[in-house]
């Protein structure tokens, strides 16, 4: 197990977001309950052209902060991490463009867009029918997934800064692929996916990290941490 860990933090960073005040709350906490050195670096999107810029790092992290800089180098990130088995997080933003990831790189659907920025093709990440801005809610986790073993229960409260989120009409197709759907709100509109068979691949709707500004833990930040590590 090492004892220190390489963080890429992918987004583009703002002081006064939430999100970004938590993270290094967050990986503080995380370093001293795990007992792990944890070097964080913030890139920013406009600095991913190239997959070599990833290359140093023990796991990625696509942070909230949509639409980013440079659209084109966060889906670079997550495809990397996903197709390189490294330890992947995505958190609200981080989460949409995952899932258009995977939807145009695995599921061939090329033309697979997200509605805050694209205006054409299919969009599989679209306006929610309510804002999640500064809001909380349940999320429900399906057994026998990562999630709730991370978070050792299948049920959680979770805090949430988006207006966007997995078009329904497009659930049904991605529930036939691999990347699996993990987490639903009461009312069953998805939260989080996975990728079973990957190091640790998760991403959710909701920001964990917010547990931090409580001074409580993100269950899923230790198990991201604590994948890179082994």
């Amino acid at each position: 197990m090492k004892t220190q860990v390489r963080l890429a933090l992918v987004g583009d960073y703002k002081p006064e977001a939430v999100a970004h005040q938590a993270i290094p709350i967050a990986l503080q906490l995380t370093a001293s309950h795990l007992d792990i050195d944890i070097q964080p670096q913030w890139l920013p999107t406009e600095t991913l052209t190239d997959t070599s810029v990833l290359r140093d790092y023990d796991a990625i992290w696509v942070v909230p902060g949509s639409p980013y800089r440079n659209d084109e180098g966060v889906f670079m990130a997550i495809r990397y991490a996903r197709e390189q088995n490294v330890p992947f997080l995505g958190s609200c933003g981080g989460f949409q463009y995952a899932v258009v990831e995977y939807a145009r790189n695995v599921m061939g659907w090329f033309d697979a867009g997200h509605a805050e920025t694209d205006s054409g093709g299919r969009l599989v990440i679209a306006p929610l029918s309510c804002s999640l801005v500064e809001k909380s809610g349940t999320v429900v986790f399906m057994p026998d997934t990562l999630i709730a073993s991370a978070y050792g229960k299948l049920e959680t409260q979770e805090g949430y800064h988006c207006n966007f989120g997995v078009n329904p009409e497009f659930v049904a197709d991605l529930a036939q692929h691999p990347l699996i759907i993990s987490g639903y709100d009461t009312e069953g509109d998805v939260r989080s996916v996975e990728l079973p068979g990957h190091r640790f691949y998760a991403a959710t709707l909701f920001q964990s990290e917010r547990a931090a500004l409580r001074g409580e833990l993100s269950p899923l930040i230790v198990t991201l941490v604590r994948a890179a590590a082994h």
